[in-house]
């Protein structure tokens, strides 16, 4: 069931995109009397699910569910007409009409991307308000990676400013240290010393490369909230509300202390833990990665705070976060060409688990307006086939005055559908083999 309802709600949201992506072309195409044959939902390679012709225009739903088009009269797309480019241009074609024109057309689809993501965010601080949580919030302070131990960070630290200023979400400050740049954090020691720590240029290329993508991670009583079924955990009987009193006869005093133990433990574990005010001791062994199948309910660290905002309030908080999940997407790229990114690149799967496996109209819309800000970015890559490659040749000719031959634009739209092909088999390919790994 799960399942359905993560498939459910990236098909609902993959639809609504690119339908509005294409009416991003379709609309200034039509201001502009160009003529479109196709706007389709999904691809129709041989046949269609559903068709029907309006005016000029076939509309369609196809069955290949990879995105969509609109085929645009006089234009070399995706559909590689190429016999429509032997006749005469036409006053409604594509090719006809001059260049900046054809550049609305081409920054038609990534405009509305952009502009939608900020108005799904600008809706959903007016409907649900935000959640934040202060640096004062974080009850037990932090538990910190060894990485970032050795810059001078212990465990029980609570972080107050982020380059000498008080973050308004603590709990985003892994995002900020990978993505941000940041140089400095004043942390608060258990000790009550208040010390500033110089954070090193490449903070985000070392969490990067060693895999330490929550260097802080708020620390929580080790008290079991979900036991996973048919795991080690299950099997040797540990419920929902055990508290996790020693681990090897160590004593445990927050979650991370007993996640740590556990993943440095060779063997079998010894545990006592605490079930309805009296002790147990039960014995486990861990799988081969080194975990038993329990999680802990983190937020009961923390105390979140929550803010509703007018509609006018709204639209600059939507505004910002929507140029801060574009700055950020945009920062995390550069790490796609790195020879660990390359098995990182995730495809529909992927995509699809972002989504939650419990329906959630205000989860449905935050990450429907990440994958608009996402799409829009992605497209305007200068990628023959995709918007900005269109709209790099259309620049082009506007600056020099000579418009490429059509025989060019056709080998550079064949090799950048190569390229896409490449890449969307690279990265289902990586979802089959984590699925099965």
């Amino acid at each position: 069931m799960e399942i359905v309802i993560k498939a459910s709600q990236f098909i609902l949201s993959l639809s609504f995109l690119i339908v509005l992506h294409e009416l991003g072309h379709f609309i200034p195409a039509k201001l502009f009397k160009t003529r479109v044959e196709k706007f389709y939902l999904f691809f129709d390679y041989k046949f269609s699910i559903f068709k029907k012709k309006i005016g000029d225009t076939v509309y369609g739903i196809g069955w290949i569910p990879l995105g969509g088009y609109v085929k645009i009269s006089g234009m070399i797309d995706e559909s590689m007409d190429t016999e429509q480019m032997k006749l005469p241009a036409q006053p409604w074609e594509f090719r006809s009409k001059p260049a900046w024109q054809r550049l609305i057309i081409m920054l038609g689809g990534v405009t509305v991307n952009f502009i939608l993501g900020i108005v799904i965010y600008i809706m959903i601080a007016f409907v649900w308000g935000m959640d934040y949580v202060t640096p004062n919030d974080v009850k037990n302070g932090f538990a910190v990676h060894e990485t970032f131990k050795e810059l001078g960070f212990k465990d029980g630290d609570k972080i107050t400013k982020l380059d000498g200023i008080e973050p308004q979400n603590i709990l985003d400050i892994n995002k900020h240290l990978f993505l941000r740049n940041l140089t400095s954090l004043e942390v608060v020691h258990e000790n009550g010393n208040i010390e500033t720590i110089d954070i090193p240029e490449n903070i985000g290329s070392i969490m990067w490369e060693k895999g330490v993508m929550e260097p802080f991670s708020a620390r929580s009583l080790p008290v079991i909230d979900t036991v996973l079924a048919e795991t080690p955990a299950a099997k040797a009987g540990l419920l929902k509300n055990d508290k996790i009193i020693s681990v090897n006869n160590t004593p445990i005093a927050y979650w991370q202390d007993f996640t740590k133990l556990i993943q440095q433990s060779k063997n079998e574990v010894n545990l006592t833990i605490e079930r309805n005010g009296a002790t147990e001791n039960i014995t486990i062994t861990p799988d081969e990665d080194r975990t038993i199948g329990v999680s802990n309910y983190r937020q009961s660290s923390v105390n979140i705070q929550h803010k509703d905002y007018t509609f006018l309030e709204s639209i600059p908080v939507g505004n910002n976060i929507a140029i801060w999940q574009l700055k950020d997407y945009i920062s995390q790229f550069k790490y796609v060409f790195t020879k660990k990114g390359a098995t990182s690149i995730g495809g529909f799967i992927a995509i699809g688990n972002i989504f939650p496996a419990t329906w959630s109209w205000q989860a449905f819309w935050s990450i429907t307006a990440f994958l608009s800000i996402m799409l829009g970015f992605m497209n305007l890559l200068p990628i023959p086939a995709l918007d900005g490659g269109h709209v790099v040749f259309t620049l082009f000719e506007m600056i020099t005055g000579r418009k490429p031959n059509e025989k060019f634009l056709e080998y550079a739209q064949i090799a950048g559908f190569i390229l896409l092909i490449a890449l969307l088999l690279l990265a289902n390919g990586n979802d089959v083999v984590k699925l099965f790994s």
